[in-house]
């Protein structure tokens, strides 16, 4: 992902080979340690570089970690460290706030199923699945 080229990332493949991975050798406590470590330390590789990416691409010097990943202590390090080297400031919310949005839209989910009886059927509602949404296609409206 890092030479894509490009900016977006998905690490759905890395999670299911680390799941492929454990539940083939079984790991002890230590290999499961390590694993973990790897994962994290290639997922933060890809964030950042992804960041400094899109700084360089838009001109930006002002870069916000949001969301669950912002409590990362590897990634703020890196992204610390990368700001102080190439000149820009890079923003976190305090730990406290670095929710995963899982939990939202979790509960959004439920919100809506206690309302359902009162919403048109979801064809109606003009709503369409994209998987592996093309992020440069945001720039013009695309037709479902």
């Amino acid at each position: 992902m890092l030479n894509s080229g490009d900016l977006d990332f998905s690490f759905s493949g890395l999670k299911t080979a680390v799941l492929t991975l454990v539940r083939q050798q079984q790991p002890d406590d230590q290999g499961r340690a390590d694993i973990a470590a790897e994962f994290q330390s290639a997922i933060v590789d890809v964030l950042a570089g992804k960041s400094l990416r899109a700084l360089k691409q838009t001109m930006l010097k002002q870069l916000v970690v949001a969301g669950g990943v912002g409590a990362n202590r590897l990634l703020r390090e890196r992204l610390s460290a990368s700001a102080r080297r190439n000149g820009f400031t890079v923003f976190y919310p305090e730990l406290e706030f670095c929710t995963d949005n899982g939990a939202m839209i979790a509960f959004a989910g439920a919100l809506r199923l206690q309302t359902a009886s009162r919403l048109p059927p979801p064809a109606s509602r003009g709503f369409s699945v994209r998987p592996r949404w093309d992020l440069a296609s945001l720039d013009t409206p695309q037709t479902a």
